[in-house]
């Protein structure tokens, strides 16, 4: 599935979640990350180029979601500037204030991301080596998104965050490898109706 045909899939899947519910934006986020650092996942960092361009989209919280919290549901891509892996999707993220002007915003959600799933060299060949060093082998096509924010808000809608993802299988989505990516990184928020 190319990325763009993933970006509308995940856009689709969240408006059809949203039910009969009015899908109001309540948020955007754009950003750039460092791609592929050592964060949680130090064995496999660096093997990737480039950072990534983020935009993510926060929705209003259905009602139905009070009983969790009232995350806001998401749709995000981003993409790789220097052609390694890019990748768009869906989740939940919270958002909860511990300072004034200060809020902490954990999500997770799925993605489905275009790079290497494994290594296409047999063992035992010196290409296999070679592809292994300078690719994640994410072990499946899907993958989890984990994610971690702080915010510090600005004069009217504007926030700053610090930015955090993880992206990996975690052995639930699919077999073989699961070596996984940790992006980290800033990004500029616009909340809508402040």
């Amino acid at each position: 599935m190319k990325l763009g045909q993933a970006g509308a899939a995940a856009l689709g899947a969240m408006l059809a979640a949203q039910g009969n519910a009015h899908a109001e934006v309540a948020a955007v986020h754009a950003g750039v990350l460092a791609h592929n650092v050592c964060i949680t996942n130090c064995k496999n960092a660096d093997k990737e180029d480039g950072p990534n361009v983020e935009v993510q989209l926060n929705f209003s919280s259905p009602r139905v979601m009070r009983f969790i919290g009232s995350p806001q549901p998401y749709v995000v891509a981003s993409g790789n500037v220097a052609g390694a892996t890019s990748y768009a999707g869906v989740g939940l993220e919270w958002r909860w204030e511990f300072l004034d002007g200060w809020s902490i915003e954990p999500g997770l959600g799925y993605v489905v991301h275009d790079g290497e799933v494994s290594n296409p060299f047999p063992n035992g060949d010196p290409r296999a080596t070679q592809f292994s060093e300078d690719n994640v082998l994410y072990g499946s096509r899907d993958l989890f998104r984990t994610s971690l924010g702080v915010s510090r808000e600005f004069a009217g809608p504007w926030s700053g965050q610090v930015f955090f993802s993880h992206l990996s299988h975690g052995q639930i989505l699919g077999n073989g490898r699961n070596q996984g990516v940790d992006q980290l990184g800033v990004r500029v928020g616009y909340r809508f109706g402040d």
